[in-house]
């Protein structure tokens, strides 16, 4: 994604479980896919998806080494995301090497069966994964983002969700104005953010970098996820409520402090669907 943190030359498993929790701020990574799917091609991706990553992300998860993962698209067309899916994992560094080994070793057992497929004179062989996948994907457009939560909270109240929403709201801190920044961040958002995953219209969220900075779009950017669509008024509200209680020299102060922190221009936000969404229980 041009400003999404966010999601290899293969794709993850398909998957409805969704878990409790995820580990501690600033833990873990979130390794994200950004895809571009061929316009009509969007069940042959679907297809790519169960059969190379399937295996891989289900045996992965369940041993550990990622604690969750799931598959996004945007809400808006045409919006600053490039791709049309986003797919991510959350793990560590370790972690990253064992799912990029496990990885290739299940695309060259993809390709071994391939070439068998193709030396079998009785059958008439399809076609290869690499052919699959261009048929599919516009490769040009494949673009990896690493990221980490420096914040990062959640209720856990996943139970009987399958497709969630998320949005990300990128923001660009100044040069030399990354601390500041957050600690605005920390004074006057998260004490909102907080009270509304308290209340059940937040179930997670995160402020969260580049953990290898790659592009010069944003510094950082806020997500949140929540079941409906509808949380999205109610986050909304809770903002303007917060801002209103407050006197007009404080909100003055606030709108000056971000102001002079970051550069306003640079702004965007993104909404997504997950498509899928699994978390580990912890």
């Amino acid at each position: 994604m041009r400003r999404v943190a966010m999601l290899l030359l293969a794709v993850l498993c398909l998957g409805s479980a969704i878990g409790a929790q995820q580990p501690p701020s600033g833990s873990e990574l979130t390794f994200w896919y950004e895809y571009t799917v061929k316009p009509g091609k969007e069940a042959g991706f679907m297809e790519l998806v169960n059969l190379v990553g399937a295996p891989v992300r289900d045996k992965l998860m369940a041993e550990g080494v990622i604690s969750g993962w799931g598959i996004e698209t945007p809400l808006l067309r045409g919006s600053s995301v490039n791709g049309t899916h986003l797919i991510w994992y959350s793990s560590n560094w370790a972690g990253v090497a064992k799912v990029q080994k496990a990885m290739a070793d299940q695309i060259a057992k993809l390709n071994a069966e391939d070439a068998k497929a193709a030396a079998d004179k009785k059958s008439k062989p399809g076609p290869t994964l690499q052919q699959r996948q261009e048929d599919v994907l516009d490769m040009s457009k494949t673009r990896d983002w690493l990221t980490r939560d420096v914040v990062y909270a959640t209720s856990g109240n996943w139970a009987g969700t399958t497709n969630p929403y998320f949005r990300y709201n990128f923001n660009k801190a100044k040069p030399g104005m990354s601390g500041a920044y957050r600690d605005a961040w920390e004074k006057y958002s998260k004490p909102v953010l907080d009270q509304l995953v308290k209340d059940g219209v937040i179930i997670s969220y995160g402020l969260a970098v580049e953990e290898v900075r790659t592009s010069s779009d944003f510094t950082h950017f806020v997500w949140y996820g929540v079941k409906s669509l509808d949380a999205f008024d109610k986050i909304r509200a809770a903002f303007i409520a917060d801002r209103a209680k407050r006197s007009q020299e404080e909100r003055d102060a606030i709108s000056a402090t971000f102001g002079a922190a970051t550069e306003a221009d640079a702004a965007t936000s993104v909404v997504t669907q997950a498509i899928i969404f699994k978390v580990r229980p912890q």
